[in-house]
């Protein structure tokens, strides 16, 4: 890996089937429940996903909790996912 291109995090690429099913959730405008860590804190929630983000080479799910709340979540954190 060159020097361009190496991450300075612990990002775990998460497998591309996975990432298309983000993607789909997000198209069809369908909630799904995620488990998922922050900060050492494991979270339940359903959620609308809206976006995919990638910074610094991570990728996020952008995402509102059923609160309304917007969310960032990295795709790495999520344990679990299914329907909502």
């Amino acid at each position: 890996m060159s020097e361009l291109t190496k991450s300075t995090t612990d990002y775990r690429p998460i497998a591309c089937d996975l990432h298309s099913e983000y993607e789909l959730a997000i198209m069809q405008r369908r909630k799904l429940h995620l488990s998922w860590t922050e900060n050492n804190v494991t979270y339940n929630q359903a959620v609308l996903p809206t976006d995919l983000q990638t910074a610094n080479h991570e990728e996020f799910l952008i995402c509102h909790l059923e609160s309304g709340e917007p969310r960032r979540i990295r795709l790495d954190h999520i344990r679990s996912w299914m329907p909502a």
